[in-house]
C-alpha cells in the first residue's frame, strides 16, 4: 500500500540545509515533513489540495470541516494545518485528496493596535498608485517614469504629514498659543515657555526660537516612531526570502513571476532612509525659517545671518540627495537582491537628525526683541507643496494615458488612468486629514480668542471641500441605486424564466433578483473613481486658488459677496471642521471594531486586504506587504511537497486567497507549475485586480498563467459581488470559467432542500457539488501516472 502520507508530520519542514535536485539546482532549503519523503503512488495519498482563505479571515477548523486539526508547519502568524486524521498513520486509501489548510489570517488581522495602521490609510493609497501603472510592453523607459513620479507623489506626502505635525506643535502651540499670554494662561502646560504679558520677556524658554526648538520634538518623534514602525514590520514580512531560481526569459507574462518580485527589503530600506531623511530636514527647514528671517532683516547680526546661510545650503543640499536617492530605480524584480546600501541607510537620516540638531541650536539663540506675532509662514509652503502635488498627477497622467493607448485595454478601469487618480485622492486625503486636524486643535486651543491667527487659511479651505464633495457622492450614490433598482426589475423576468413548472414565490424572486442587482455594483466602481477625482481635483484647484488670492479662510473671503455665497461659505467651513474632526475619530473606532468583530473586517476587508497586497514600492511607511510572507509560503509548500512526493496538486484559492494562489504559482519552477492545478472559487483575480492592475494581472499576464500550469478552473455566482469570470483570451487548452453556478442552489422546497437554502453569494463555494466535481475533474486533467519515490541526497556528502 502507499505510504505516501502514513507518517507523523513535524511542526517545522524548513530546516537550514539545502536541496538540490537530480539536475543539481537549487530548490529551497530544509525538508519536508516525513510524510512528503514517501513514494507516490496512485492513490488519494499522492493527491493534496492546498486551501488557501479569502479576506476576513477564518479557522483551519472551518476551511477542513474538523474540528480537530493540526499544524504542520509555521507558527502563530501563519502556517499551515491538516485534519488530526490526516496527520497521523492512515490505513485505509480515501477517495478523495488529502487538504491542507494555510491560514494567514494573522497577517492583516490580530490585536486591536493594528487598527492605527489606518492612520497610514494616504501612504498605502499612494502605494496602490505604483501598481497601478497600465501594460508597458516595450516601453521600459515610460514604465520607469511612471514609477518615479509615484515615488515623488509619496515623497510629498510624507513632507504634508510631518508639515502639518509642525503646524500643530510649532505654529499654532508654540508661536502663537505660548506668545500670547492670555491663551498661555489658559492652558497651564505652556506657563513655563509662555511670553510675559503684553509682550514683556518671559523665562527661558519664553524666547520663539527655544519654544520652536522644544516644539520640534512632536513632528521629530513622530518620524522617528514611523521609521520604527517600518523598521519592525520590515522584519516581520520583507524579511522572508523566497526561493533563489533562476530568472525566466522576458515573456508578455507577469512580472510577479520574477524572483524578486516579493523581496523588497533593499528598496524599503532605500525609501524609509530617504523618507525619514526628508521628515527631519522638513522640522528643521520648520524650525529655521521664522529665526533666518528674523535675522536677514536690515542691521541684524551678522554672525547669525551668515550661519542661517550656511544652514539653509547645507539643508538644500541634503535635500537634493535624498531626493536623488527617491529618484533612482530601487527594485531588481529579475534576481534575488539580498544587496543592502547600509552605508546610506544609516548615514542619510543621521546627517539629517544632525542637521535638526544644528538648526534647533541655531534657532534658540538668544535675540533680544524677537517676538512672535501672527502666524509662521506655513501659507506658501503649504500652498507650494499643493501645486507640487497636483503637477506631479496630471503628469503621471500623461505618462499613464500613453501607455495605455500603445497597450489598449478595454476591461482597464478608467482607460488606463486609475493610478493617477488614485494618487490624486491619497494626496486629497491627507490634505482634508492635515487641514482637518489643524483646526481641530486651533479650535481647542483659542478657547475665547486667543489665537491671533489660527491655522493657514489652506487648510481651511481644504476642510471646506468635504461637504460639496460628499453631497457629489450622495447624488452619484442615487444613480447607482436607482440603476440597480431597474436592474433587479429586469432580473426578475430571468429568474421567473429559469425555473419553469416550480410555483412561484414573488419574495424569493425578489431577493434573488436583487442579490444579482447589487452585485453588479462592483462593475460601477471606476465610475465612481472617476467623479470623486474629477470632483476632487475641481474643487482642490478652487481651494487653491482662493486661498492665495485672499489670504483669507472662505467665510472671510465671501463676507461682502452674495448672502446665498456667503451663507454657503459659512456652513462648508463649519460642517468641514468638524467632519474631518468626526470622521477621524469613527475611523479609528471602526478601525479596532474590524480588528475584533468578524462582519466588521469583512465589510472593509477586501479593500486593506488588496492594499496591504502590494510591495511597498512607493512609500515605506505605507502599512506592510503580507503577500511578502504568504507567497513565499505557499511557494515552499508547494515545490517541497511536488518535488518529493510528485503527486498531484490542486492550489484551492478563495476569494483574495486566489490572488496569492495565482502569485505563488507564477513564483514556481516552470517545471513545477506543470504539476499543479488552479482551482479558483469567488476570485477578484479579473473583476478587480485585471481591470485596477493591468500590468500585471491584465488578460496577457492570466492567458501566460493559464498556459503554464496544468489546468485552471474557475467558479463564480452572478450573486457575488467580488468574485467573477476571468475571461482569460486562450482558446487552445479548455476554457477556465465555469457557467455561473445557481445560487440558491434550489428555488424553493425540495426533498434534498426541504428548508429555503440561502442565498450564498461571495460565500461557501465548497457547499455546492459543482466544486466537489470540478476539483476531481482538475484532478484528472493532471498526468495519471505518478512517479514513484525520489531518492534522498547524500546528507554526509559535501
Amino acid at each position: 500500500m502507499d505510504r505516501a502520507q502514513d507518517r507523523p508530520i513535524g511542526r517545522q519542514d524548513a530546516h537550514d540545509e539545502k536541496r538540490t535536485d537530480r539536475a543539481g539546482h537549487r530548490t529551497g532549503r530544509g525538508t519536508a515533513p516525513d510524510s512528503d519523503r514517501s513514494g507516490g503512488g496512485v492513490g488519494s495519498e499522492a493527491e493534496l489540495e492546498l486551501l488557501v482563505h479569502g479576506v476576513g479571515g477564518t479557522t483551519p477548523e472551518k476551511m477542513l470541516g474538523d474540528p480537530r486539526t493540526v499544524r504542520v508547519t509555521g507558527d502563530d502568524t501563519a502556517a499551515v494545518f491538516r485534519r488530526a486524521a490526516d496527520a497521523g498513520p492512515r490505513k485505509e486509501p480515501r477517495g478523495e485528496p488529502v487538504q491542507e489548510a494555510y491560514v494567514w489570517c494573522n497577517l492583516t488581522s490580530g490585536d486591536s493596535s493594528r487598527a492605527l495602521w489606518l492612520l497610514l490609510l494616504p501612504f498605502m493609497v499612494v502605494n496602490l498608485a505604483h501598481w497601478m501603472r497600465p501594460a508597458a510592453s516595450g516601453r521600459p523607459h515610460a514604465a520607469r517614469l511612471y514609477g518615479l513620479l509615484v515615488r515623488l507623489t509619496a515623497l510629498t506626502l510624507t513632507v504634508l504629514l510631518v508639515a502639518a505635525a509642525c503646524e500643530v506643535a510649532l505654529d499654532l502651540v508654540a508661536w502663537q498659543c505660548a506668545g500670547v499670554h492670555e491663551c498661555a494662561r489658559r492652558h497651564s502646560w505652556l506657563t513655563f515657555s509662555a511670553a510675559g504679558a503684553y509682550g514683556t520677556d518671559g523665562g527661558w524658554w519664553s524666547l520663539p526660537g527655544r519654544r520652536l526648538a522644544l516644539a520640534a520634538l512632536v513632528p521629530a518623534a513622530l518620524t522617528l516612531l514611523l521609521w520604527y514602525l517600518s523598521r519592525r514590520t520590515w522584519s516581520a514580512y520583507e524579511s522572508h526570502r523566497p526561493m533563489d531560481r533562476d530568472p525566466e526569459p522576458e515573456t508578455d507574462g507577469s512580472a510577479l513571476a520574477r524572483p524578486g518580485f516579493w523581496y523588497g527589503r533593499r528598496l524599503v530600506a532605500r525609501l524609509r532612509a530617504a523618507h525619514t531623511a526628508t521628515a527631519l530636514l522638513t522640522v528643521a527647514a520648520a524650525v529655521m525659517t521664522p529665526a533666518a528671517r528674523y535675522d536677514h532683516r536690515p542691521g541684524g547680526p551678522a554672525a547669525l545671518n551668515a550661519l542661517s546661510w550656511l544652514l539653509t545650503t547645507v539643508l538644500l543640499a541634503w535635500t537634493a540627495a535624498t531626493v536623488g536617492v527617491v529618484c533612482r530605480r530601487g527594485r531588481s524584480e529579475n534576481r534575488l537582491d539580498q544587496r543592502l546600501d547600509r552605508h546610506l541607510v544609516r548615514r542619510l537620516p543621521l546627517g539629517a537628525l544632525g542637521l535638526l540638531l544644528l538648526t534647533a541650536l541655531y534657532a534658540g539663540w538668544s535675540r533680544p526683541g524677537w517676538h512672535s506675532t501672527g502666524r509662521l509662514p506655513g501659507d506658501p509652503a503649504f500652498g507650494a507643496l499643493m501645486l507640487a502635488q497636483g503637477l506631479l498627477v496630471i503628469a503621471l497622467a500623461v505618462v499613464a494615458r500613453d501607455l495605455h493607448r500603445r497597450s489598449p485595454d478595454r476591461r482597464a478601469g478608467m482607460r488606463g488612468l486609475g493610478g493617477p487618480a488614485v494618487a490624486l485622492l491619497a494626496c486629497a486625503l491627507g490634505g482634508v486629514m492635515s487641514g482637518g486636524g489643524a483646526q481641530r486643535v486651533a479650535g481647542w486651543l483659542d478657547g475665547t480668542g486667543g489665537l491671533p491667527a489660527g491655522p493657514p487659511v489652506l487648510l481651511t479651505w481644504q476642510a471646506s471641500t468635504i461637504p460639496p464633495v460628499l453631497a457629489v457622492l450622495l447624488l452619484l450614490a442615487v444613480r447607482l441605486g436607482l440603476g440597480a433598482a431597474r436592474l433587479a426589475r429586469t432580473e426578475r423576468g430571468r429568474i421567473r424564466h429559469e425555473h419553469p413548472g416550480e410555483p412561484e414565490d414573488p419574495g424569493r424572486t425578489r431577493a434573488i433578483a436583487h442579490a444579482r442587482a447589487m452585485a453588479t455594483l462592483t462593475d460601477r466602481a471606476p465610475l465612481v473613481v472617476a467623479v470623486l477625482t474629477a470632483t476632487t481635483f475641481v474643487l482642490g484647484a478652487v481651494a487653491l486658488a482662493g486661498a492665495m488670492a485672499t489670504g483669507k479662510t472662505p467665510d472671510g473671503a465671501t463676507r461682502r459677496t452674495h448672502d446665498i455665497l456667503q451663507a454657503a461659505a459659512d456652513t462648508s467651513q463649519a460642517l468641514g471642521s468638524w467632519l474631518v474632526g468626526f470622521g477621524f475619530l469613527l475611523f479609528v473606532t471602526w478601525g479596532r471594531r474590524a480588528y475584533k468583530d468578524a462582519s466588521a473586517r469583512r465589510t472593509i476587508g477586501i479593500l486593506w486586504d488588496v492594499g496591504t497586497f502590494w510591495p511597498r514600492a512607493a512609500h515605506p511607511f505605507a502599512p506592510p506587504c503580507y503577500a511578502e510572507r504568504a507567497v513565499p509560503d505557499l511557494t515552499w509548500r508547494m515545490a517541497t511537497w511536488t518535488q518529493r512526493t510528485g503527486g498531484r496538486l490542486v492550489l484551492s484559492g478563495h476569494s483574495q486567497g486566489s490572488v496569492l494562489a495565482a502569485a505563488a504559482a507564477w513564483q514556481l519552477t516552470p517545471s513545477a507549475r506543470k504539476r499543479v492545478a488552479l482551482l479558483t472559487y469567488g476570485s477578484p483575480l479579473e473583476r478587480l485586480y485585471g481591470r485596477w492592475f493591468p500590468a500585471h494581472f491584465g488578460p496577457p499576464a492570466l492567458a501566460a498563467l493559464h498556459r503554464d500550469v496544468a489546468c485552471w478552473r474557475n467558479l463564480y455566482r452572478r450573486t457575488d459581488p467580488i468574485g467573477g469570470p476571468l475571461r482569460v483570451p486562450d482558446d487552445t487548452t479548455p476554457e477556465v470559467d465555469h457557467a455561473p453556478l445557481r445560487d440558491p442552489l434550489a428555488y424553493g422546497r425540495t426533498p434534498d432542500h426541504p428548508l429555503p437554502a440561502p442565498i450564498l453569494g461571495h460565500s461557501d463555494y465548497q457547499a455546492d457539488p459543482v466544486f466537489t466535481r470540478e476539483r476531481a475533474h482538475l484532478l484528472s486533467r493532471l498526468r495519471p501516472e505518478v512517479p514513484g519515490q525520489r531518492e534522498e541526497p547524500d546528507e554526509g556528502a559535501a
